[in-house]
């Protein structure tokens, strides 16, 4: 079997970063802050990560806030939990979480749990078991569980168990592995913590 080429797989993923204008890169313009968790962590695991500017970086995930706390994909988009996970963990693995405030952040998570403990991505409401794991997870980072009920939150994704020990993004929705697997992960966490 041949060897990880580690230099054409960190060349790659830097020249990915400088195709602003390509077609690939302006329809997936709405996910670039998970691009760059995607992107950076597996530079990181290639031991590459000093390849970037870790400044600019930074810069760019804190330009990607918005005013209600979180993070949109790319600067100037609405903000949503997905991203702002994806800013937070970018954020962790520079160790820089002390750029964030906390408290903002912590508190625009925890504004989206819902009465029954689920949580809603963004303001439009749509709501997801996804969107548990984000929530605890980022919070759990930013030891903020205290901000949100976890015991609804817990109670709401057992209610999202099925007959076939999988889980569905709500109540009664087809098991999917996905959300089995991130919610197995999201009780891991709440058990360490």
């Amino acid at each position: 079997m041949g060897e990880l080429q580690v230099e054409k797989h960190t060349k790659y993923i830097l020249a990915v970063e400088k195709r602003k204008d390509d077609f690939e890169s302006v329809v997936m313009e709405h996910l670039r802050l998970n691009g760059a968790y995607w992107g950076l962590t597996t530079l990181d695991i290639l031991g590459k990560l000093d390849a970037v500017d870790q400044d600019e970086v930074i810069s760019w995930v804190m330009q990607c806030q918005h005013e209600a706390g979180g993070f949109g994909g790319n600067i100037g988009h609405d903000p949503h939990m997905l991203y702002t996970l994806s800013a937070i963990q970018v954020l962790a693995l520079f160790d820089k979480l002390h750029v964030l405030d906390v408290d903002k952040v912590s508190s625009y998570i925890a504004g989206l749990q819902n009465e029954d403990g689920s949580f809603s991505g963004d303001m439009w409401g749509e709501v997801d078991t996804r969107f548990s794991y984000i929530a605890i997870c980022s919070l759990a980072l930013l030891r903020q569980l205290d901000k949100i009920d976890v015991g609804k939150a817990v109670k709401y994704i057992v209610s999202c168990k099925n007959v076939d020990g999988g889980f569905g993004c709500t109540p009664g929705a087809e098991s999917h592995a996905g959300q089995s697997l991130l919610l197995l992960v999201g009780s891991l966490q709440l058990n360490y913590d």
